[in-house]
């Protein structure tokens, strides 16, 4: 499974920083050097680019198990979130949104700058320890007047991953809606946004889906598509965005409608290359082998005594392994220096392995862990 040769900065380095991007394939750069040929070769073929849009929505379909018109290519995350918020009205007796303390920062600020709007936000609180968030926590905050309960399905600063599906249940028993941000784990477990239940999902390609940066999706639910109206708009979420017509606004009558202008043309290529990768291997062949790589480098870090941030337990955590630092930017600077790429966030190194590493790098990791042990917390 590895396809490591693809892979080129293996030939340097261990790279275990997936959770901030993907390492980059020859099947990616291929990509972009395509379009850079179909730049040279035929100047601007619109026709194939809108072609080229219309196949990355489908592949981001076969991936969350959706249709392809409930799913709407952004520019990012925030591009499409900020497109729905601005469909929801929160001048009726459900105005309330829920938060947790496991958010993404985009995800929070989006909604607190809805707070002008007559939204009243309320954060779900961690666990003493920093590491779950019980659903307790949850039934505390969600009641009547919720108007959508928005999730992280893996927190970005130390790995812990929620069971969503008894949080969106609680939802659905008092009438909420659900946001599910899957931005740290699609790609990494399979995701199936029917089985699941939400109403909106969306994520990006950049990390776990090993494409480039300036390309995510939102999944919505179609009945809610029809009837939600952003007051954001463009070109490209009208209903026919050859009519050019500027005496009116024609919203698409699907996910579409919360898209915008003209789509990231060459990250459309890369982003076909880096999902044909992944869905050719299969999430769950991908999450079953990456466990085993997970639970090799979880089990060196305990023996060492360095310190987890996060849940021990496998189901409990995501793609990131996150240790306890006295200094995160030192140590990942350190390790750089070592060839062993990393991250880091809220006091904590970041590991995050993908399907195309293997035991050495785990050994380059854990001498570099070695060397600069005194930058590491332990037990």
């Amino acid at each position: 499974m590895l396809l490591r040769e693809r892979f080129p900065i293996f030939n340097t380095k261990a790279y275990l920083n997936s959770c901030s991007h993907g390492a980059l394939s020859t099947d990616v750069r291929a990509a972009l050097e395509a379009y850079l040929n179909d730049r040279d070769e035929y100047g601007s073929p619109w026709e194939d680019w809108v072609g080229k849009l219309e196949t990355l929505r489908g592949r981001i379909a076969q991936l969350v198990h959706a249709g392809a018109d409930e799913i709407a290519v952004t520019s990012s995350l925030s591009s499409g979130l900020n497109a729905l918020v601005s469909a929801m009205d929160f001048t009726s007796g459900r105005r309330k949104v829920i938060l947790t303390d496991f958010d993404f920062p985009t995800t929070a600020q989006i909604w607190r700058a809805q707070e002008r709007r007559g939204a009243r936000v309320v954060t779900v609180p961690a666990s003493s320890d920093g590491k779950s968030i019980p659903l307790a926590h949850f039934e505390q905050c969600i009641d009547e007047e919720t108007l959508l309960v928005s999730i992280p399905h893996v927190c970005y600063r130390n790995g812990s991953k929620l069971d969503v599906q008894p949080i969106i249940e609680l939802a659905r028993r008092h009438g909420a809606l659900v946001f599910l941000d899957c931005y740290q784990s699609i790609g990494t477990t399979p995701i199936d946004a029917k089985a699941l239940g939400v109403d909106f999902m969306a994520g990006g390609l950049l990390k776990y889906l090993i494409s480039s940066a300036g390309v995510a999706f939102m999944y919505v639910r179609q009945d809610l598509a029809e009837r939600l109206e952003p007051t954001s708009s463009g070109w490209f979420c009208q209903e026919d965005i050859n009519a050019m017509d500027i005496s009116c606004n024609r919203p698409a009558p699907n996910a579409r409608r919360f898209e915008a202008g003209t789509p990231n043309v060459p990250n459309l290529y890369a982003g076909i290359a880096g999902l044909d990768l992944i869905l050719g291997l299969g999430v769950e062949a991908i999450e079953r082998d990456v466990n085993v790589l997970i639970g090799t480098i979880k089990a060196k870090a305990m023996q060492q005594g360095y310190r987890l941030a996060m849940p021990e337990a496998t189901p409990q955590h995501g793609f990131l392994i996150t240790l306890e630092s006295t200094d995160m930017h030192r140590l990942v600077h350190a390790l750089g220096e070592d060839g062993v790429i990393t991250s880091c966030r809220d006091g904590n190194l970041r590991i995050s392995p993908h399907f195309y590493n293997n035991e050495e790098d785990v050994e380059r990791l854990f001498a570099g862990l070695d060397k600069h042990g005194h930058l590491l917390k332990r037990r």
